[in-house]
């Protein structure tokens, strides 16, 4: 929006502290529209990724249980990954780099995770996964009509099991604190209210 211009920051300086293959971590110093400068924001840079919100020919939501080191827990949520980047980076500029098709990043990620194909998607959204601290995006699809294909095909850091819930206990497992990745919750509120 035009009228924006008098609140937007004017990058001085940036430190990557950590680039490796991983991450870009960043620490910035920002000039803010009154002239101040302010420093340190933390920031870094991460590849766009899926979440697949996908349940089964009867209904049944399919998840899985995996350790996030974030949290130090084992989690219940829906497949999700990273999109594949031509240069191979785990971050950086989408802009400069072809990345793979999002929808096919989605199906490839059921079917490796859980082993379950569908010929029913439908996106949901596509969002800044965290605007204060990242630049990375998360694409939020719907698959429905689930069959089990093939058993799963992980990636060497990839250890999880795949679990098939009913929404009522989706549902609970949200209102207890149970369901705890963000873009996730937010995935099944919006796929809860499409079909209400």
């Amino acid at each position: 929006m035009s009228d924006d211009k008098d609140i937007i920051w004017e990058e001085v300086s940036t430190e990557h502290i950590v680039q490796d293959e991983w991450i870009d971590f960043r620490k910035t110093a920002y000039r803010f529209p009154d002239g101040n400068i302010f420093e340190p924001f933390y920031t870094y840079s991460r590849r766009d990724y899926v979440v697949i919100i996908a349940s089964d020919e009867v209904g049944r939501y399919i998840c899985v249980r995996q350790f996030r080191q974030g949290i130090r827990e084992v989690t219940t949520e829906f497949p999700a990954g990273g999109i594949e980047r031509k240069d191979g980076k785990q971050y950086g500029d989408r802009s400069e780099v072809a990345s793979e098709d999002a929808l096919a990043a989605a199906k490839r990620e059921l079917s490796e995770e859980t082993g379950y194909e569908s010929d029913e998607w439908q996106h949901l959204i596509t969002i800044p996964s965290n605007a204060t601290i990242s630049d990375n995006l998360a694409h939020i699809y719907v698959a429905k009509n689930c069959k089990k294909v093939s058993g799963q095909t992980l990636d060497d850091m990839e250890f999880l099991n795949v679990k098939l819930f009913t929404a009522e206990e989706i549902e609970k497992m949200i209102s207890d604190g149970e369901f705890k990745q963000a873009m996730h919750v937010m995935g099944w509120l919006l796929e809860q209210r499409s079909i209400n």
